[in-house]
């Protein structure tokens, strides 16, 4: 085996032309795809970071109907005192859970005595919400890091039309689940930077004013948000918490619960399907320049190597070495190309990285692009890449082996 592998690359470099230019195709391939893949996926992860870590977290858990109404922020499908002691319960029992946050969302009328607009508002325990969307905080962009009671956040679009600054004082209005009206007079505590998205342009108050305003005579909730210790742990969580909070059935046979991941919470999973299509088909473009350029080097070859291809079998070369000959030299072509196109690429990301490429994501100004070269990825790219190489050269491989020696020898 090693005297096929040293005859395929002395045949390789025989022409020497050919051989480094289809490389550099190869190469160049390689390259490109490991950096768009390390830059979608640096690109990705910030973007679902972001989402995440600054308002939805990683899981929610709901009384059964409450996302399909969240629009109108139902009060009446809050999860009452035994419900949500429950999802503790459960939640103590898995370890891959970082944090939680029970929250009361609901819609009022925010009013600075001179004007009034409508807001959409989340009534927290500053503690628990921080450790579930550690991001929040960073959110703050005037004013305290954290709820104080009688303190209320105020998103910034509304804080700009409105005129409102830290320290004003100001009322909100909002109406409980029999429909009496109730008004409670906060604090402007902090400016919140929005975010883009669903509850981007939520304010905040502490989960005690919030009971207060909307007269809770029991402390109910409407949403447990969920932060896992490991992102990748996702599913495997969701499915637990559904097996065992989703099989609870009401004195009517019916669902207590509902789990939903971000993924059914923000359109922006759409996107981030979007950015692995791209992926796909950016790889399947790869695969293309391989085979085509692999394909034609084994073709040439084996057409200008015709009468020396006959002699080795007028010797008594067997045909499956003749193959084997000719499939080592492809198998060499791929592993070359994607050794130096992984080297190539990887130091590409690396310059990337040096000039600390910024971009905006919606109202998050100044992203840093952080792209990695991840072992998975490089892995898989060199395996396509390998693997079509071998396909590419195995067909002129297979013709070169099937040669009578006789027509091979008068070839010219």
């Amino acid at each position: 085996m090693f005297r096929l592998i040293k005859i395929a690359l002395r045949n390789l470099f025989r022409y020497k032309r050919r051989t480094i230019l289809t490389m550099s195709l190869i190469t160049i391939g390689v390259a490109f795809v490991l950096m768009f893949v390390s830059v979608t996926a640096s690109f990705k992860a910030m973007m679902v970071g972001e989402i995440t870590d600054s308002m939805l977290g990683h899981i929610q858990v709901h009384k059964k109907g409450y996302v399909a109404s969240i629009d109108n922020l139902p009060l009446n499908l809050n999860l009452k005192p035994a419900a949500f002691k429950e999802v503790e319960q459960e939640l103590a029992d898995i370890p891959e859970i970082e944090a939680y946050s029970p929250r009361i969302k609901f819609g009022g009328v925010f009013s600075n005595y001179v004007e009034s607009t409508n807001i959409r508002l989340n009534a927290v325990d500053p503690e628990k919400e921080w450790a579930t969307v550690p991001l929040l905080a960073s959110r703050i962009i005037e004013g305290n890091s954290t709820i104080q009671p009688g303190e209320i956040l105020v998103p910034e679009l509304l804080a700009r039309g409105m005129k409102v600054e830290v320290g004003d004082t100001s009322v909100v209005v909002a109406t409980n689940e029999d429909g009496s009206v109730n008004g409670y007079q906060f604090t402007v505590g902090g400016i919140l930077r929005s975010v883009t998205g669903p509850g981007g342009r939520d304010g905040y108050i502490h989960i005690q004013d919030g009971r207060q305003l909307l007269r809770l005579e029991e402390p109910e909730i409407s949403e447990v948000a969920i932060r896992l210790k490991k992102f990748k742990t996702l599913e495997s969580v969701a499915a637990r918490l559904e097996e065992t909070l989703g099989k609870e059935k009401n004195a009517q046979s019916k669902p207590i619960f509902e789990i939903h991941t971000w993924k059914k919470l923000t359109p922006f999973f759409n996107i981030v399907r979007m950015i692995d299509v791209m992926t796909f088909f950016i790889q399947l473009m790869l695969i293309a320049i391989v085979l085509i350029s692999v394909m034609n080097v084994m073709i040439m070859a084996v057409y200008e190597r015709t009468r020396e291809i006959g002699t080795i079998a007028a010797i008594g070369t067997l045909p499956g070495r003749i193959l084997s000959l000719f499939v080592i030299e492809g198998l060499s072509l791929g592993i070359l190309g994607a050794i130096s196109g992984t080297i190539l690429g990887s130091l590409a990301i690396l310059i990337l990285n040096v000039l600390k490429f910024r971009f905006n994501f919606g109202r998050a100004q100044g992203l840093i692009l952080t792209s990695s070269v991840n072992p998975a990825d490089v892995l898989t790219i060199c395996l396509i890449v390998v693997a079509v190489a071998v396909l590419a050269g195995f067909r002129p491989a297979f013709r070169a082996s099937r040669l009578e020696p006789v027509e091979a020898l008068r070839h010219v």
